[in-house]
């Protein structure tokens, strides 16, 4: 609490989420790593025979590769300006499936 790693609040003029504007050139190759992860293991799976709905689900989506830099960095946000906002924004970006944004965004 009282430290060199105390949190900062807004009312002591610090910012209150620590999130950066932009992505860095690291965290978007770890990004990019785990979506390969991701499709590696869909793969795997339509490879063992198994069916079910998920993975039909998983199967519709686009692989990594396929994925313009757009979608693979930036989600579409009613609220934002220009519809977009960074991944690294959503809570919880590295556990969702965000490959997918609606038609014309």
């Amino acid at each position: 609490m009282f430290g060199a790693f105390r949190p900062s609040h807004v009312n002591h003029s610090g910012l209150l989420w620590k999130i950066p504007w932009k992505l860095s050139p690291t965290r978007k190759a770890n990004a990019r790593a785990r979506l390969k992860k991701v499709d590696a293991v869909i793969e795997s799976v339509r490879a063992s025979g198994v069916e079910c709905r998920a993975l039909g689900r998983a199967l519709e989506l686009p692989k990594e590769h396929e994925m313009p830099a757009r979608d693979k960095y930036t989600v579409f946000s009613p609220g934002a300006r220009g519809y977009r906002k960074g991944i690294h924004k959503v809570p919880k970006w590295t556990r969702l499936t965000l490959r997918t944004n609606p038609k014309g965004f």
